[in-house]
This record gives C-alpha cells, sequence and structure tokens, in this order.
C-alpha cells in the first residue's frame, strides 16, 4: 500500500474531526447565549471540555499504550459521542445540558492524541519526524474546519440557532464513519515489549519542563480566543456571517502553513520557532484586546494563526515525538493535551468567564496578552537550553 493511500484514513478522521470543532466551538457559545445562558454559565459549560482533557486523554492513552488497540478505541469513542449528542435535542436545562457535554468530550477529548500515535509511524523517517507528510495530513482538519466555521455561520445568520443539535449529530456521524474506514492495526503492548517506562522523570528533565511550560501558558491565551472570540465580536455588533469569516481567514493561513512547513521549518530551530509563536501570540492578544474595531487589524491578528496555531502545533508535535519516543509515545501526546489543553482550558474558560462578567469581555484578551507573554519567557528558556554550550566549553 501507498504512503498516500495509507495515509488517506487520517486525513479523513482530520477532515471530519475538525469540521465537527469548525461550527462546534465557535458557536456553542452563541447557541448557549440564544439558550438564555449567562457569561458565567456559558464559561462553565463551554469548559466542559476542557475539563475532561485533564484526565480522558492520559486515561485512554495509557490504555491505548497497553492494549495496542488505539483504532477500536477511536472506534468505540466516535460511536459514544455520536449517541451522547442526541441529548441536545433534549431541553435538559443548565445540570443535563453538563451532562449531555461531558458524556460527549469524555469520548472525543481524546480523539486527536490517540489518531497521532496510531499515525506516528506513518509520519516518521528513519526515526524522525516528517513535517512535510504531517502537514498533509493535518492540513485536511483545517479544510473542514473552514468548510463548516464558514458554512455554519451564514447558516445560523439566516435560519437562527435552533439546528445546532442537528449540526452535532451530522459531523459527529461523519466522525464516526472516518474511524472505521481506519485500518485495526494492533501495535505491540508494554507486556510484550516488557515494562513501561516511566513518564515522570522525562517531566523532570529541564527542556521537557519548559516546554510544557510554555505549551500551557500559550495554550491558555488562545482558549480565551476559542471560548471568547465570538461573544466578543457579537457584542461589538459584528454579524454572524462575519465573525465566521473573521475565524475563516485564520484557518485559510492555517491550511497555507501546513501545506508548505517543510519550505519554512528548516529555516529555524523548533524552538525558535516555539518562542517565535509566543512572541506573535501576545502582538495577536494585544490587538484583539485595544483595537477590536479596527477591521484591518483584527484581520491580520487573525493571520498570525498561521504561526501562533499552526506552526506551533506541529513544533509541539516534532518535541513531543522526540521526548517521547516508542512506548511513550501515547502518553506523550495524552499529557500534551492535558497539560496544554486541559489544564489552561478550564482556567480560561471559567476564569474569563468571571474576569468577563466583572469587567467586560476585552478585559479577557489582555488577560491573554498576559499568559502570552509567559509563554515567550518560558520558550525563551527552551530555545537557551537548546544553544546552551555545553559544560567547559569557551564562552563565545
Amino acid at each position: 500500500m501507498s504512503q498516500a493511500r495509507a495515509l488517506a484514513p487520517f486525513a479523513a478522521l482530520s477532515a471530519s474531526y475538525f469540521a465537527h470543532i469548525g461550527f462546534f466551538n465557535p458557536y456553542l457559545p452563541l447557541w448557549l447565549k440564544d439558550l438564555g445562558f449567562g457569561l458565567v454559565a456559558i464559561s462553565v459549560l463551554t469548559s466542559v471540555q476542557s475539563a475532561t482533557r485533564l484526565f480522558a486523554p492520559y486515561a485512554w492513552g495509557w490504555l491505548s499504550d497497553h492494549s495496542g488497540e488505539r483504532v477500536k478505541l477511536l472506534r468505540y469513542g466516535a460511536t459514544a459521542a455520536l449517541v451522547s449528542s442526541l441529548g441536545l435535542w433534549a431541553d435538559l436545562g443548565f445540570a443535563g445540558l453538563l451532562v449531555v457535554l461531558l458524556l460527549m468530550f469524555v469520548h472525543t477529548s481524546s480523539m486527536m492524541p490517540m489518531s497521532e500515535a496510531a499515525m506516528a509511524h506513518l509520519v516518521t523517517q528513519g526515526g524522525v519526524f516528517d513535517a512535510k507528510r504531517y502537514g498533509r495530513v493535518r492540513l485536511w482538519g483545517s479544510i473542514g474546519f473552514l468548510v463548516t466555521v464558514l458554512a455554519a455561520g451564514a447558516w445560523f445568520e439566516h435560519r437562527g440557532m435552533d439546528s445546532f443539535p442537528a449540526w452535532t449529530v451530522g459531523t459527529l456521524l461523519a466522525v464516526t464513519a472516518s474511524v472505521w474506514w481506519l485500518p485495526d492495526r494492533k501495535e505491540a503492548t508494554h507486556t510484550a515489549q516488557g515494562a513501561s517506562p516511566p513518564v515522570l522523570p522525562l517531566l523532570r528533565q529541564p527542556p521537557v519542563a519548559w516546554l510544557f511550560t510554555a505549551m500551557f501558558f500559550h495554550v491558555l491565551a488562545h482558549i480565551f480566543i476559542y471560548v471568547f472570540f465570538s461573544l466578543y465580536l457579537d457584542s461589538l455588533g459584528y454579524s454572524k456571517t462575519l465573525i465566521g469569516v473573521l475565524w475563516a481567514v485564520s484557518v485559510i493561513v492555517e491550511i497555507a502553513w501546513f501545506f508548505t512547513q517543510a519550505r519554512w521549518l528548516p529555516l529555524m530551530s523548533l524552538t525558535a520557532w516555539l518562542l517565535l509563536a509566543a512572541v506573535l501570540t501576545t502582538a495577536r492578544m494585544a490587538w484583539t484586546a485595544g483595537w477590536p474595531l479596527v477591521l484591518p487589524l483584527l484581520v491580520l491578528a487573525q493571520m498570525t494563526h498561521a504561526i501562533t496555531f499552526a506552526a506551533h502545533h506541529t513544533v509541539c508535535m516534532a518535541l513531543i515525538s522526540h521526548h517521547f519516543p516508542g512506548q511513550l509515545r501515547g502518553r506523550g501526546q495524552a499529557l500534551y493535551t492535558v497539560i496544554g489543553y486541559g489544564v489552561p482550558g478550564v482556567l480560561g474558560g471559567m476564569g474569563g468567564g468571571l474576569v468577563s462578567s466583572a469587567w467586560g469581555l476585552q478585559a479577557v484578551f489582555w488577560c491573554g496578552t498576559a499568559a502570552a507573554t509567559l509563554a515567550a519567557l518560558a520558550a525563551f528558556r527552551v530555545w537557551g537550553l537548546q544553544h546552551r554550550p555545553p559544560a567547559g566549553a569557551p564562552p563565545g
């Protein structure tokens, strides 16, 4: 089987999963607002996704590492999420809706880490991460996101938010079909390969500890975009169609990056890209907070997504693959989701809700500016550790 044919099912999963995310994440806050929930309730409900990332990805990663059955677990997770999503049609109130979202996210929050781990052997060459091959798969996720964020924005603008549950079920149906297309390849388990290598000693190593610190604050800044950007623009009078277009701008440049990243990544070290992404995130948050009504500047801020998200994501994948090889792969991907998205997602969603209730939505993006600044400081430390001369070497 050719490499292209082997990667096609993973590209389909990426496309369908991010097509689901492309409408769900930007418009969930607006649907909840349409249901009559306030800012604090919206922040709690949108934070459920991040809360599940505190435990679900690592639990699924551990199970997949020990069983070798990544594809079977993906099939179960997608099917369970699809069934759970039917509850969105019921009038359940805050508590019932929280339970439905919790069931959905427990089963979807680990899909990409397990998929990345299952695909790892196809996007490495001689043990080296192949950015070009990985980018050609991941860009289909960006295309899926682009299609639904635009289509859903136009649809909800003209038809209202009542069809949000139908969009959820339809996109999760596509995800379920995609995971059943994946080849059911069982990997060697820890029992077969020997004792499982411990993770904690790796996390204590300065390059790894500072990498996760940088990821934490970097993603925390982006959480304010994911949760509050649509609400922020809506409060400023932007139409749902224009909100969708601004989301689409970020995804278009993301697609361009993933398609061409093999050309750009060799220009600098991975840690230098990590630092650049954090610096640009600081600028992006400041522009969004300070000049949200200057549309050209807001478009420029969204265009930095090519580096602040796409380049950052690829760099993190490559560094995680480097630091967590072999039997550590599943847990490394899970830790990226837990530390990089779970904890900052909960803090950003819940904290942002409290901040916005007290000082307005604009204040949330100033908090994002501060988080991005801390990310840049941590990324600078990662870069410095890589470029530090060996002990005993002469200065200069």
